[in-house]
């Protein structure tokens, strides 16, 4: 991801939140240490959920190519960070996405971007798979596309139950990938054959 620029306003309210939140769970936000905690907070804070301001569409309409051939098109284990919104605790993983290209395809580095632009905002995984599936459907002349994605959720390890080795899988398709049950099982296949 390319750096952004920080709302130095923006940044200011949301240190200022986060040193009343220091002060609250028993801390002194003046302590050396933590001085300046709540601007580095609050600027990391700002970085992570930077996908509220990308177009996810604009994003993948940017690079599709005229295309003829390929049944599967598939790039693997796109690396990603998230929070979760139930409890602003990162969950982390990789999501695999996979399309039939219907005269067009997708420039490779813009399904990561598009992942990109969904995981970096308040998120759950399912939604994430989905909003990637439906958004790559949209983008561009397709028969079918399939994600799959699997995570690791900080919310399971930190805190509540605490499964250190848990890790939950998500998937979602739509087009000839939901009609034929056989194209499904060629991507899983796919998925767990290392090339």
């Amino acid at each position: 991801m390319m750096k952004i620029e920080h709302d130095e306003k923006l940044i200011a309210e949301i240190a200022g939140h986060y040193r009343e939140i220091i002060r609250l769970i028993g801390e002194d936000p003046e302590r050396e240490g933590l001085k300046k905690t709540p601007v580095r907070a609050a600027k990391a804070l700002v970085d992570i959920t930077q996908g509220y301001s990308q177009n996810p569409l604009e994003i993948a309409r940017k690079a599709i190519f005229e295309h003829a051939g390929s049944r599967i098109v598939m790039v693997r284990d796109i690396e990603f960070y998230s929070m979760c919104e139930h409890h602003i605790l990162p969950f982390f993983g990789r999501i695999t996405v996979g399309y039939i290209p219907k005269g067009k395809m997708i420039g490779l580095s813009k399904l990561a971007r598009i992942v990109e632009s969904y995981a970096r905002r308040l998120q759950v995984q399912e939604r994430l798979t989905s909003e990637v599936c439906s958004l790559l459907a949209e983008a561009m002349p397709n028969d079918g596309v399939i994600v799959a994605c699997n995570a690791q959720h900080l919310c399971m390890k930190m805190r509540g139950v605490e499964k250190q080795d848990s890790s939950t899988t998500t998937y979602d398709y739509c087009g000839k990938f939901a009609e034929q049950p056989e194209l499904r099982d060629e991507f899983l296949r796919l998925l767990g054959t290392p090339l």
